[in-house]
């Protein structure tokens, strides 16, 4: 039986969810004891809580998430980890911002299927048990401190003020 448009459409963002969780969790073990770290690791846990959310809301939908989808997404992740974490430019803070801008548009991207989701909810009685007005919020919440700190970074890693050596570099970025 052919998967319906919505059944394709959450595993598609279920993918996503996986790689968010994994790259919150990523960012904030990186930058663990400085206040991103600190940060990350809110957000981490409100991530995954999202993710179980979107799980929960397949089940009752009688939605089977996608393992091929999944681990793509994990996969992605991993293959991530060298870049973001600044090897391949030679400057963690590089790596950083890359990873807090990945993050930053999954999040967009799950606010926007809160929207649709909501859109619809008329539609589907398992849609209208969650509270997608609060997932929505959560999301915009998200968005913001992500984008404050991806801007952050960016301003660390893309401006004149770069650091001497690689010891400087960690320091900026974990400090």
């Amino acid at each position: 039986m052919a998967d319906t448009a919505m059944d394709v459409y959450l595993n598609d963002h279920l993918g996503g969810a996986t790689l968010g969780t994994d790259l919150a969790e990523q960012i904030r073990d990186r930058h663990a004891g400085s206040p991103l770290g600190e940060l990350m690791a809110s957000i981490a846990i409100e991530i995954e809580r999202d993710r179980e959310t979107l799980l929960d809301l397949m089940k009752r939908m009688g939605t089977s998430p996608n393992p091929v989808k999944q681990a793509t997404g994990w996969l992605a992740e991993k293959a991530s980890r060298v870049k973001f974490a600044g090897i391949l430019s030679g400057e963690p803070e590089h790596g950083a911002f890359m990873a807090l801008e990945t993050l930053a548009l999954g999040v967009e991207g799950k606010r926007r299927m809160w929207r649709a989701l909501k859109e619809v909810a008329g539609e589907h009685p398992s849609l209208a048990a969650t509270n997608l007005d609060e997932l929505l919020n959560r999301a915009e919440a998200q968005s913001t401190i992500l984008e404050r700190e991806r801007l952050a970074a960016g301003r660390r890693a893309l401006g004149n003020e770069r650091p001497r050596n690689q010891e400087e570099a960690s320091a900026r970025v974990t400090g």
